[in-house]
């Protein structure tokens, strides 16, 4: 959970990427130049299953991708959102409008009033930081 003052929760962030857990990768192509590529690869080898969400629907390490998050079957645990911040509040809309449970948003990634919105349904949030940064800070 984000804390007040737009702190990041430490136990939050240590939770969500010690918790084997479903993550939605949204941006997430078969480019490999882009960051999503690897910190997708990172939440892998972490033992989380990635879902790939881009309008092109591309499978990407072994995982079939879907063009929206409504279109995901099943339960997604995390949304880990990597488009920028001017379309972000309407992913994390998504994201509550599916049951995500938390809502990751990538550095630069702001969008403080989806934020409030995640916060009052009872999203956790980690803003303006990444798994992998934070995960190597773990020794994960």
């Amino acid at each position: 959970m984000c804390l007040a003052g737009g702190v990041n929760d430490p136990a939050a962030i240590d939770r969500l990427l010690r918790t084997p857990a479903r993550w939605a990768v949204v941006g997430l192509s078969t480019n490999r130049a882009r960051a999503a590529y690897g910190v997708a690869a990172y939440l892998q080898r972490l033992g989380h299953e990635i879902v790939p969400v881009h309008p092109r629907a591309e499978t990407v390490h072994g995982a079939r991708g879907y063009a929206r998050l409504a279109d995901v079957p099943g339960e997604i645990d995390v949304v880990d959102v990597f488009v920028n911040s001017a379309r972000a509040g309407a992913v994390v809309d998504e994201a509550i409008a599916i049951g995500a449970r938390a809502v990751w948003l990538q550095l630069a990634v702001t969008a403080p009033a989806a934020e409030e919105r995640a916060r009052a349904a009872g999203l956790e949030l980690v803003v303006d930081t990444c798994p992998k940064i934070e995960g190597a800070a773990r020794h994960l």
